[in-house]
């Protein structure tokens, strides 16, 4: 999936930085709704990476069934954590 799709489609814009709180949490409900829904493997992550970037995201062993997404999901937000410690 292509980010900045995804980002134009659930929020309007390629440019979440720009969009006010109102906008935002709109665009994080029709996210989220699309990531329940999905079944799609690689597309369901996808959504929740973006969910993971703008804001809260269901832990990975709630998020996935399959063990290796869930491990791929700890592992992504491992290193998104670790990034995030060594910027400040």
């Amino acid at each position: 999936m292509d980010l900045d799709a995804i980002s134009h489609h659930f929020f309007g814009t390629t440019d979440i930085d720009t969009l006010d709180a109102t906008a935002l949490a709109a665009g994080r409900d029709r996210l989220s709704l699309a990531f329940g829904t999905e079944r799609e493997p690689g597309r369901r992550f996808a959504l929740w990476a973006v969910l993971r970037a703008t804001g809260e995201t269901p832990a990975p062993h709630l998020a996935f069934k399959d063990p290796r997404e869930q491990r791929a999901a700890e592992l992504y937000a491992s290193v998104l954590r670790q990034s995030e410690t060594s910027e400040d």
